[in-house]
């Protein structure tokens, strides 16, 4: 990982050599280190940094102006409480590790800038390094989430608690870089991709990464002891399965919030078509009537709104349901074995 009083340091000289403010952030918007000279400062710096990061709205705004595939700095006008400013990719080879930014008084001029050039190539060769670091880091992440006592005994990393395991399924058609994530946060690709990430960030990081692929995702539970991650990863692992089976729970499930599907999730294939078979005999239009109804805990004027149907239409389907299952709904254990085996149809799919 960078050493941040290293980045700091660098800051601060660009900021002495240029004369202008300095903020210097990663590929996610995420304030890595900053020096406002006299406190000059914008509304939307400010932010920046009380946030330790940009909102999504000002990263929108940013890259319209093409600083994500700019080589060179990038001047961005004044806008209400946006001052004019120069964006300055730090690219090392052909990507971009993050962005430095000044705040532009009028006098930066090409000339001026260029004095920074040897500052601005170390700070992006000090975040290139971070990024290979931790691509390393993530292929040595699959042994610390292995289920093998061995392999996890074999585990290397250097991991803090608490920690949170999030599984996400990747998209065929989006990429992300796992690498602009923020510091901390471990990641390897693969079906699903496996992060592991201080707990206080798990929600931001799993709702950066669903959102970029598009898909799902899932958390496990945190764990105080990093030996103990594999448990977290097991968990984030079917909380993703429940949170692509059950729209309720989707996109993102969080295992503790998951109730009795916890249950349905441990089980293995065998068991879950033992309980789907219970309800076999519904065709589609029956099981959705019936696992609305009991969703709604039998709560027939909700449910027939929620089908768009009258009440005498769905109590028109519900006894048909009843006949084809030989249950009675107003019995408590054939509803729960009903509502189960409704539950269990849609994972064992």
């Amino acid at each position: 990982m960078h050493n941040t009083a290293d980045l700091q340091e660098t800051v601060d000289e660009i900021a002495r050599v240029l004369g202008a403010s300095a903020t210097l952030e990663d590929r996610s918007f995420r304030l890595l280190a900053y020096n406002a000279q006299h406190g000059e400062i914008d509304a939307v710096r400010q932010e920046s940094i009380l946030r330790r990061r940009a909102t999504g709205e000002v990263r929108d705004y940013f890259e319209r102006f093409g600083i994500a595939r700019a080589r060179g700095p990038v001047r961005i006008p004044a806008d209400h409480d946006l001052k004019a400013r120069i964006c300055w990719p730090l690219r090392h080879g052909d990507v971009a590790y993050g962005y430095l930014w000044l705040l532009d008084s009028g006098w930066l001029t090409d000339e001026v800038l260029e004095r920074a050039r040897p500052l601005v190539d170390r700070a992006a060769a000090v975040l290139a390094q971070e990024a290979r670091t931790r691509q390393d880091a993530g292929r040595g992440l699959r042994s610390l989430l292995s289920a093998d006592p061995e392999e996890r005994a074999g585990a290397s990393l250097d991991v803090q608690g608490p920690v949170t395991a999030v599984a996400v399924r990747e998209s065929p058609e989006r990429v992300a870089a796992l690498w602009t994530l923020p510091r901390g946060v471990l990641a390897r690709a693969g079906s699903p991709v496996a992060l592991l990430t201080p707990a206080h960030l798990a929600v931001e990081v799993a709702q950066t990464l669903q959102s970029v692929y598009g898909t799902a995702a899932g958390l496990g539970a945190p764990r105080t002891d990093p030996a103990d991650a594999w448990q977290s990863w097991r968990e984030a692992q079917q909380a993703l399965r429940i949170a692509e089976h059950f729209t309720r729970f989707a996109p993102i499930a969080r295992w503790e919030d998951l109730g009795v599907h916890r249950l349905l999730a441990r089980l293995g294939r065998a068991d879950l078509r033992e309980l789907a078979a219970e309800v076999a005999a519904l065709d589609p239009e029956q099981a959705r009537t019936v696992e609305t109804y009991l969703d709604l805990g039998g709560h027939a004027q909700k449910a027939a709104a929620e089908l768009g149907v009258h009440r005498q239409t769905l109590y028109y389907r519900l006894g048909k349901a009843e006949r084809a299952l030989n249950r009675d709904l107003d019995d408590g254990d054939d509803r729960l074995v009903v509502h189960l085996g409704l539950k269990a149809a849609h994972l064992a799919r």
